[in-house]
């Protein structure tokens, strides 16, 4: 199991390439379900998430391959409806391919998901959807079995927002008969990604990243053909927080600052500074942070996947702040991680707060969560001595390369196989 061992201390700078969007890259990889055909989708970032994903297509019976961030899918040999446990279990994302399937195929056997362990994430609204457009679902031994002959137009309302209930209902809707409008919709620049992604193969969708899209069904839509994925506007953020927290100089390149509107603003509040240059987004951080309090809410709202990398940085801020997290129940399992490097932070419930320290000091510590481990390289790289990061598959989930990135722009930090 690899580690990332860091010396940290030192403020990095240089330039920066944003990968694609793993967010927008898996749904839009199970939209070629949708189709027969040769699926062509470009700047697919190479993470264990779109790894496992392959083989669950592969699984199916459809052709996959995925280099130099090409990816190909040849979905006109699918000919098994079945995501097993044994696939499923570690990506919650693996459920997106339960309404392309019942879609296309008119039936479907997925397990139920898993993932990263922070907080109940149901499909209770995906399966509600699912039914209300004519499909019979049954639970049975921890799978989820779907079927309809064609599934109908529905009028839907989302209880709570929810992303991948959002792209996965939409995706049903594309070829079901009639028309759908799905109401308190997720707004993020995923969920758009996809409907572009699904308008190019000849869906009717209008409203995408508003809070009501509506959908006309069509008979068949056409293989996915050359398609660009957006940049990972977390990895982006991410960034960001890193030159904030070292007092670096980054230049972010193939970044989309529009979709981090939140996520900039408040970091300028703590004393970072943006400037726009022809290489991409150039991001500043200062002597010292200045505290600033936030709360998680969904797009276009500061996005839960920051909360533990802004966190990071509020742990040697000036002052005292305050982070709610509003999305999820248990996303601060970070915060014994960050205690065992210096910082000083309390819970109560769903806020904490963080009483700014001079510096962090390196720590064996461990990542639980993807995000969780990317703020444990955050801390790591500000933090004066040793740091080693164990159980990093956390973040070889969602981050490309970051251990490569890092050391171009002046990093101290070795990966380590034990």
């Amino acid at each position: 199991m690899d580690k990332l061992i860091i010396k940290g201390g030192k403020p990095l700078k240089g330039e920066v390439r944003i990968s694609g969007a793993k967010n927008a890259a898996l749904p839009i990889m199970t939209a070629s379900i949708l189709s027969s055909g040769k699926n062509t989708i470009y700047n697919i970032p190479n993470l264990m998430d779109v790894k496992t994903m392959g083989r669950l297509l592969s699984n199916m019976g459809a052709k996959f391959d995925h280099k130099d961030g090409l990816v190909t899918i040849d979905s006109s040999s699918i000919n098994n409806f079945e995501a097993p446990y044994d696939l499923v279990k570690t990506m919650r994302a693996s459920v997106l391919v339960l309404c392309p399937l019942v879609a296309r195929f008119g039936r479907a056997r997925v397990s139920l998901p898993g993932g990263c362990a922070i907080g109940a994430r149901p499909i209770n609204l995906h399966l509600m959807g699912l039914e209300k457009m004519g499909a019979k679902i049954q639970l049975e031994s921890g799978y989820v079995i779907a079927k309809a002959t064609r599934l109908k137009g529905a009028s839907i309302y989302f209880d709570t927002i929810t992303v991948t209930g959002t792209e996965n209902l939409m995706m049903a809707a594309a070829l079901a008969k009639g028309t759908t409008i799905l109401e308190n919709a997720a707004r993020e620049p995923e969920v758009v990604d996809l409907a572009n992604c699904l308008i190019s193969m000849g869906a009717k969708i209008r409203g995408a990243g508003d809070s009501v899209i509506e959908i006309e069904g069509v008979e068949e839509l056409k293989p996915i053909k050359n398609y660009e994925i957006i940049p990972d506007r977390i990895e982006t953020g991410t960034f960001m927080a890193i030159a904030g927290i070292t007092g670096g100089d980054l230049t972010l390149k193939d970044c989309r600052p529009e979709h981090l509107d939140a996520v900039v603003m408040k970091l300028k509040d703590t004393g970072v500074v943006f400037k726009e240059t022809k290489k991409g987004l150039r991001v500043i951080g200062p002597k010292r942070l200045t505290a600033k309090d936030v709360k998680t809410i969904p797009y276009p709202g500061f996005p839960t996947d920051m909360q533990a990398q802004f966190m990071t940085m509020m742990t040697i801020a000036n002052g005292t702040s305050v982070i709610k997290e509003t999305v999820f129940e248990n996303r601060f399992m970070h915060v014994a991680e960050l205690k065992r490097m210096g910082a000083d932070i309390s819970i109560e419930g769903g806020t904490a707060t963080i009483k700014g320290v001079n510096k962090l000091k390196g720590a064996p510590v461990m990542a639980t969560d993807l995000r969780a481990s990317a703020s444990l390289v955050v801390a790591a790289l500000c933090a004066e001595g040793e740091t080693v990061i164990h159980r990093i598959y956390h973040l070889d989930r969602g981050y490309e390369k970051m251990d490569e990135k890092l050391r171009h722009v002046g990093a101290d930090i070795e990966r380590v196989t034990s």
